[in-house]
């Protein structure tokens, strides 16, 4: 597993000096980051690449909607990214094996489409996917067993905690598709201003990095911080890095 961070967890920061937090962040040591809104970001990316040493192998960009799918697998390839996520999908459409089943469809659609790029496309969870349960087993997992080969996973192991999931039996079921964990720490309450870094918080890090044996990249993420988000990223990577 490769560390990387999602570069929402310093948005301030970014929409303050693109260049200078990236600059920042590989001054944590930091060689990948996860961009999200890779669309209205993508010049700036483009820009990071060639400025500084670090690359995007993934990105967030809502693509399951109507949107111009094109566009968005060209700025993907601009940016260099191999694992193009959603990252979010109507909560209420989880609560139905149907809505389920045609949102899959839907993915294994752009899949197919972005087949001849080399990218992988892919959906990242919250908690509400977890927290419905569909046909004996979470809608999240009806999904799953819905996909394409091609299609990944990225699991964000904190808020399939807060979901109800055991998340390291969460990976060892659904396999080789989750080639991108988000990890954080926290109280697992739906408080995202509770979330700690790495070691400090509820979640089972050493047995989830057990489970993940074969995931690509282990992404860095706060959806929110009390403490300076800088310090907060650089203790998170020093606790992975003991881990790893």
């Amino acid at each position: 597993m490769q560390i990387s961070v999602q570069m929402y967890s310093v948005r301030e920061a970014l929409a303050a000096d693109f260049q200078g937090t990236v600059a920042r962040l590989v001054e944590l040591g930091l060689t990948h980051a996860e961009p999200y809104h890779l669309l209205e970001y993508r010049d700036e990316l483009v820009q990071a690449r060639e400025h500084h040493a670090i690359d995007f192998p993934s990105a967030h960009q809502s693509f399951l909607g109507d949107v111009d799918f094109a566009e968005v697998l060209e700025a993907a390839q601009a940016v260099g990214v191999q694992y193009l996520v959603d990252p979010f999908w109507n909560p209420e459409d989880w609560t139905d094996a149907g809505r389920v089943r045609a949102l899959a469809a839907t993915l294994n659609e752009r899949a197919a489409a972005a087949a001849g790029t080399g990218i992988r496309v892919g959906y990242h969870n919250h908690h509400f996917e977890l927290a419905s349960q569909l046909e004996g087993r979470s809608a999240l997992e009806l999904f799953a067993s819905e996909l394409d080969p091609q299609v990944v996973l990225e699991i964000d192991t904190y808020w399939a905690a807060v979901g109800g999931a055991d998340v390291p039996t969460l990976l060892g079921t659904l396999g080789e598709r989750v080639q991108l964990v988000h990890l954080k720490d926290g109280d697992l309450s739906e408080d995202p201003a509770a979330q700690l870094p790495l070691g400090e918080g509820k979640m089972p890090l050493a047995q989830t990095l057990d489970a993940s044996s074969q995931v690509a990249y282990g992404v860095i993420e706060f959806d929110d911080y009390a403490g300076d988000m800088f310090e907060g990223i650089a203790a998170s990577i020093s606790h992975l890095r003991s881990h790893l």
